[in-house]
């Protein structure tokens, strides 16, 4: 698979990620709590996605790197987010194992690309 294949795969799976963390959000309690958990994860949850868009789509290695390391960064608070959601019993286990598994092979990812650049 080249860059480009990777890139627009990449690009597919970040965006039903987020998808799936807007579902997920959706079902949080309505608690003051709960409200603030779901905007914050919607917020990195979505964000990983947007910024590696961006990345591909910017105007040098520099900015290119910095929309990587800010996915990176969203991914990893992404994932925090989700371990709260688990501590807490908001969502059954098992709902959250599949997302919980993709939130670190995405952040292992873009781990991945920042240290090579």
């Amino acid at each position: 698979m080249n860059n480009k294949e990777f890139a627009k795969k990449l690009e597919l799976r970040t965006r039903q990620f987020g998808i799936s963390i807007l579902k997920l959000s959706s079902s949080l309690p309505n608690s003051t709590e709960g409200k603030v958990i779901r905007n914050q994860i919607t917020k990195s949850g979505t964000s990983i996605g947007a910024n590696y868009r961006e990345a591909n789509r910017s105007r040098s290695k520099k900015d290119f790197k910095n929309k990587i390391q800010i996915s990176e960064s969203e991914a990893s608070e992404t994932e925090y987010w989700l371990e709260l959601i688990s501590d807490l019993e908001w969502v059954k286990n098992q709902e959250l194992k599949a997302i919980m598994k993709e939130a670190k092979e995405l952040l292992a990812i873009f781990t991945s690309i920042s240290n090579k650049l």
